[in-house]
């Protein structure tokens, strides 16, 4: 299948989001999408699948003019659209999600679950998956989610796949077997669409690459004839120096502290401290226990034991308004599910935690809330049309800076971030760390739990790592490095 998108333009009221793309997709190709947050590129494949209709332009499907009413009609023929943020059925089983809405029938309407199960656990083999398929999707980690989902737009026989974001959430094992797929895909003349902000995936992968700027299309080229510094300038309009930071900060006395945490079931024995102005990263693999153990700092999760201590007093944590009580704010890995409300206004998300500043006798003072969120999402620069609109209109990485600016705002001492630039392009990433920069010099101290090992070498003054539940190891910044971690974090020792 050819896919041509010819000068697409689209507004959503006001916003001017598309103002002239051109795309080409060539079967067999893995065709990289790349751009800040914000950039139109959802947008486009969301125009392409039929989602949102174009103000203008052309959509060529092997040379002749084509729209889809929408992406059921659109995978139908053949393109499959896997979005970064999954659309699964929690309370069904893996087989019934992979089946939802093209289950297989007899002629007197009974579901042939055994043939499905078949198809499925055929399907899993190929793909190298070892997951029940009885288990429900709520059971699963976010990868193996991840997982399934690739499975079912798999079983649709697309001849063009969109992959928002595939490997966000996935381990290094996980990430190997999405890419011997891709391979075997390719082969087979299925094209993929893959849109990352991980430069070192698309230069693995991919074969071509399209860079796009402010809705615009900048540039098309092979991905062999380019390279991270060149895509980077297209994509952000300027040079990115110094990507990481330098966090000199002078730190200060040790401002948080936990000792001998356990929840009884995934993690035991945690103690580890930050000081005033240090941001303490937090590694190790997916299901190490690293999110879990921020959970129950948090007061999210019940602890089974331990202490936790703000500035040498032991302090009592049993939910997360305790938590926020005690100046602890908490960045989550899922921002959608838990750290935003998504039908509310940027202002409303924004003020939440603070909200007994602007309240008196039980009324709010509208006008503070509102000043107050506007100079957040000015400080940390929220490209919306305004601290009105609802949260779920804005792209992720511009949601990601409505979540900082919700805990920022809160005034919070210590400040938990999991998996902070997950799912944001580079120049958010770049301000994310000057934020995180700034409050380390206001003494903020920050626990940073990443995947990317990068980031963690290059913010972080000192990292922890989990291993199976437990503190495999502790490295200081001038030490550190990917094989120290990767080492400790799969229980060996350096």
């Amino acid at each position: 299948m050819r896919i041509q998108l010819k000068d697409i333009v689209k507004s959503f009221g006001t916003n001017k989001v598309l103002l002239g793309v051109d795309l080409e997709i060539e079967s067999g190709e893995v065709h990289a999408l790349m751009g800040e947050n914000g950039a139109g590129k959802s947008t486009l494949m969301n125009i392409l699948t039929g989602l949102h209709k174009y103000d203008s332009g052309t959509i060529l499907i092997n040379g002749e003019e084509k729209t889809y009413a929408n992406p059921k009609e659109a995978e139908e023929n053949g393109i499959s659209f896997i979005h970064q943020e999954m659309i699964t059925w929690p309370d069904l089983t893996v087989l019934e999600n992979l089946f939802m809405g093209r289950e297989r029938k007899t002629n007197w309407g009974w579901i042939k679950t055994k043939e499905m199960r078949e198809t499925a656990r055929e399907l899993f083999k190929d793909l190298g998956v070892t997951i029940d398929l009885d288990r429900e999707m709520r059971t699963l980690s976010v990868g193996q989610q991840q997982l399934v989902e690739i499975a079912k737009s798999l079983m649709s026989n697309a001849e063009v796949i969109i992959m928002d974001e595939p490997t966000a959430a996935l381990t290094d094992r996980e990430i190997k077997v999405l890419f011997e797929t891709i391979k075997k895909l390719t082969a087979k003349n299925v094209a993929i669409i893959y849109i990352s902000h991980r430069m070192e995936e698309i230069f693995t992968i991919s074969d071509r690459v399209t860079v796009m700027r402010d809705g615009v299309s900048v540039d098309t080229q092979p991905t062999a004839q380019t390279d991270t510094d060149e895509v980077v300038r297209k994509m952000v309009g300027r040079d990115l120096e110094d990507y990481y930071p330098s966090i000199d900060t002078e730190k200060g006395n040790i401002l948080f502290e936990v000792k001998d945490l356990s929840d009884g079931k995934v993690y035991e024995n945690i103690a580890f401290h930050v000081r005033q102005g240090e941001i303490l990263g937090i590694s190790g693999l997916m299901g190490a226990g690293r999110t879990e153990i921020m959970r129950g700092i948090f007061g999210i999760d019940k602890l089974a034991s331990g202490q936790l201590f703000l500035e040498g007093e032991e302090i009592t944590v049993k939910s997360p308004a305790d938590a926020i009580r005690q100046g602890i704010g908490f960045l989550t890995e899922d921002r959608k599910a838990e750290g935003l409300i998504l039908d509310d206004s940027l202002r409303e998300n924004i003020s939440l935690p603070s909200i007994g500043e602007f309240s008196k006798k039980g009324w709010i003072n509208t006008k503070e809330e509102r000043e107050f969120a506007d100079l957040l999402i000015k400080r940390l620069t929220v490209k919306t049309v305004s601290g009105e609109v609802p949260v779920k209109t804005l792209s992720g990485g511009n949601q990601q800076k409505v979540v900082l600016a919700k805990w920022i705002g809160a005034g919070s001492r210590v400040l938990i971030l999991d998996e902070p630039t997950r799912g944001v392009d580079v120049g958010a990433k770049r301000e994310i760390y000057m934020l995180m920069k700034e409050l380390a010099e206001r003494n903020v101290g920050i626990i940073m739990v990443s995947s990317d090992l990068p980031e963690i070498i290059g913010i972080s003054d000192r990292v922890v790592v989990i291993h199976e539940g437990k503190i495999a190891g502790e490295v200081e910044k001038e030490n550190l490095s990917e094989e120290k971690i990767m080492t400790l974090a799969t229980g060996g020792y350096k």
